[in-house]
């Protein structure tokens, strides 16, 4: 490939690439421990904002240990469900860490989706109880199915109950997630029942400045995991405050949206998975620990996670050639 060449990867491209989840859980893990030593650089995203809560972000990112550079380019749009269109959708640019240039163009979405799921994986790893049986996924989307597939690639998954404000999505997430997860899938009609009784809780909908929170306190069971990847859009203050435990992603990013008007009744997190997959931090201690992972989504884990798409893609002949 010349240096004024790069590939260009469609959606459909990425999915016939069709990386395994398990593939991308031990990148964003080794990607965690370089954080963790400081030996990455991720500045803060910057970002646009055209409707409300609606977001177009900025997300470079470079990971030395992986020879990966790059920008994400993404958006997330409430509103376009009732479009019948994605709610996030974006495009990442890898770059030659050597001489800057780009070598691919690739849709964001499905990585978007997969590295999410694998963070919540990689948070459970450290965070969640090793014998966690059950999962409760709350928003049947795509993350929520992302969510479902990373967790049962961890975890020996017994049952699963499934809940959103649309029934009919319920009942199609069952139909599509229990062949891909081996178990069959229980839709229930509130989201306390899919809380109360589970060791891992997912909340996957849309991330809301001001949001009428559902999770109430004494929802989340003793000993229980949960990742949030909506921020705290579905927890009410008194049920995050429940938590022995708080950590979330990157401190950092989590510092500046406080100060932007999301987290106004979320506890400090005592760190960062970072410092805790490297051994700085303590993850869990005692199996009755209620343990919160708030995943705000880093750059960090699309410069993980994009590599493995071009490699592979290149192996198989994908993608478009275009010139700069």
């Amino acid at each position: 490939m010349q240096s004024d060449e790069f590939i260009y990867l469609s959606r459909k491209d990425v999915e016939k690439v069709g990386v395994p989840m398990r593939d991308i859980i031990g990148a964003l893990e080794r990607m965690f421990v370089e954080k963790g030593n400081g030996r990455v650089e991720m500045p803060p995203k910057p970002g646009i904002h055209t409707r409300p809560d609606a977001f177009i972000h900025a997300m470079p990112a470079y990971i030395p240990a992986l020879q990966s550079a790059g920008l994400k380019w993404v958006s997330g749009y409430p509103e376009n469900q009732k479009k019948n269109l994605p709610y996030i959708t974006g495009l990442i640019i890898l770059n030659d860490p050597e001489t800057g240039f780009p070598i691919s163009v690739m849709d964001a979405t499905w990585v978007t989706a997969m590295r999410t799921g694998a963070a919540t994986a990689v948070a459970a790893k450290y965070l969640a109880r090793p014998e966690s049986s059950s999962a409760g996924i709350l928003a049947c989307g795509v993350q929520g199915r992302s969510n479902l597939e990373a967790l049962s690639c961890l975890f020996d998954l017994k049952t699963v109950k499934v809940y959103d404000i649309y029934p009919q999505v319920a009942r199609k997430f069952a139909e599509e997630m229990s062949p891909v997860v081996d178990i069959d899938i229980e839709v229930v009609t509130d989201a306390k029942t899919a809380v109360v009784t589970s060791d891992l809780v997912v909340t996957s909908g849309p991330i809301l400045k001001h949001p009428t929170p559902t999770i109430q306190a004494g929802w989340l069971a003793e000993g229980a995991f949960a990742s949030p990847v909506d921020f705290d859009s579905y927890w009410s203050g008194d049920a995050l405050h429940e938590a022995d435990k708080i950590a979330t992603d990157d401190l950092g990013q989590m510092a500046y949206y406080r100060t932007v008007g999301y987290f106004e009744q979320t506890p400090e997190p005592y760190a960062d998975l970072g410092e805790i997959i490297s051994g700085k931090k303590q993850g869990r201690e005692r199996a009755e620990e209620r343990i919160i992972s708030i995943n705000l989504g880093l750059a960090l884990d699309d410069m993980a996670t994009a590599p493995l798409i071009y490699k592979k893609a290149k192996e198989m002949g994908l993608g478009t050639m275009l010139s700069l």
